[in-house]
């Protein structure tokens, strides 16, 4: 294990647990990832190494045959994904969100339906909140789904759906007005529904069509595609927990640990860059001595190691306050702000350590350079995670006059 992003009072199984994905990461990964990256290769082997290691259950419960694993687990081992290759870390996160809020908020016939084949990563997960024309704007949503008896029929087209060709459950959020009078608050009558489909592209149910993959600047080898609904019939009984006027809340408790999840990408992305960088600064040798040795590159790299440390904190935090029980839309918005900000900026400087090789596709640091920008985005921009955290800052340090 490396000096850096130590986490205190973890138990024997929880390093038992990081020992086995980091091996697996640094043997079954780091040696494939560029090369499937620039292939855009969906990383099938990879993935079903991790369904022989468990970790498609990490966090569903025993009894549904997963490891029933903390938050703060799974953000470790998302971590050492991600410095692996954060694409694979998104095929996990987007699986695992779908899988919290089934366990969180589905019925019972929901949990024991769907909890213990994906446990076995049988069944994938997506969800699908935005659309074309939305953005952060969640409460502009068009989609709609209208009951019809004992089923509700769904029309609309939603956007940015990562693993939405090779998902086979998707939770899709739609506005739903049945039972919510006119003028009722928009996130108020929104609903969340499970949709089951075949793995790939094109139509891929009556009613469903899942265009190509989305070409993509970074984040590639996973599939990031468009959702299109035209009159798809769903069962009643597929309305997540089994009622309407839900789906905003449990969307956003689903988004909320997966924002301590792209946090862990950023760290891992950022210590990643971190090795690469100084790895690259005692091989490289200029005016007759290694480039480390130089105080300028030795700045770099202390900057970079401290950024390193301080988004895996922020980070941990928010996962244990997370498995506490608690609230914990203040730290994970931190977290995720400072973790992907920060990686960012790690990035750029062990590409920069690199010079011009940093800009040659041979070098691995080219393509974190690319994946890097995503994190700014998912799971909520910068802006979004500024409101959040200025809201809640407001709500704890109210002015008493």
């Amino acid at each position: 294990m490396t000096r850096l992003a130590q986490t205190a009072g973890l138990t024997d199984v929880q390093q038992e647990i990081l020992s086995t994905v980091r091996d697996f990461v640094d043997k079954e990964i780091i040696p494939v990832a560029t090369q499937l990256e620039h292939r855009d290769e969906y990383p099938t082997e990879i993935v079903e190494g991790l369904k022989e290691l468990g970790l498609f259950g990490l966090m569903i419960p025993e009894e549904y045959g997963g490891l029933g694993e903390s938050l703060l687990t799974y953000a470790l081992c998302v971590e050492e994904i991600a410095r692996g290759w954060m694409s694979v870390s998104g095929i996990i996160n987007t699986h695992f969100i779908v899988a919290y809020m089934l366990k969180q908020h589905g019925t019972q016939e929901q949990k024991d339906t769907f909890l213990p084949r994906m446990a076995l990563g049988e069944v994938r997960g997506a969800f699908s909140m935005s659309e074309p024309a939305l953005g952060s704007d969640v409460s502009a949503i068009t989609s709609k789904g209208v009951r019809d008896g004992e089923e509700y029929v769904l029309d609309g087209q939603k956007m940015w759906l990562t693993n939405g060709g090779t998902s086979s459950l998707v939770a899709v959020l739609c506005r739903s007005d049945e039972g919510h009078p006119e003028g009722t608050a928009p996130h108020k009558s929104m609903t969340t529904f499970l949709v089951e489909k075949e793995p790939g592209f094109g139509e891929v149910r009556p009613g469903l069509t899942i265009p190509g993959k989305i070409d993509k600047m970074g984040y590639k080898g996973v599939d990031t595609t468009e959702l299109i609904m035209d009159g798809l019939r769903i069962p009643a009984n597929r309305a997540l927990g089994g009622t309407t006027g839900r789906g905003f809340y449990q969307m956003m408790d689903g988004v909320e640990v997966g924002r301590v999840n792209v946090a862990a990408r950023g760290c891992g992305v950022a210590q990643r860059a971190f090795e690469l960088g100084v790895s690259y600064a005692q091989q490289r040798q200029t005016f007759g001595k290694p480039i480390a040795q130089h105080q300028a590159i030795q700045f770099k790299l202390a900057e970079m190691a401290t950024k390193v440390e301080a988004a895996h904190a922020m980070m941990v935090n928010a996962a244990r306050k997370k498995d506490s029980g608690e609230r914990n839309d203040l730290e994970a918005g931190m977290a995720k702000y400072l973790a992907s900000e920060y990686c960012k900026e790690v990035v750029e400087d062990a590409f920069r350590i690199h010079g011009g090789y940093g800009f040659s596709k041979e070098y691995e640091i080219e393509r974190l350079y690319r994946e890097a920008p995503m994190l700014l985005i998912g799971e909520g921009t910068a802006e979004i995670q500024k409101m959040i955290i200025g809201r809640r800052l407001l709500e704890e340090y109210r002015f008493q006059g």
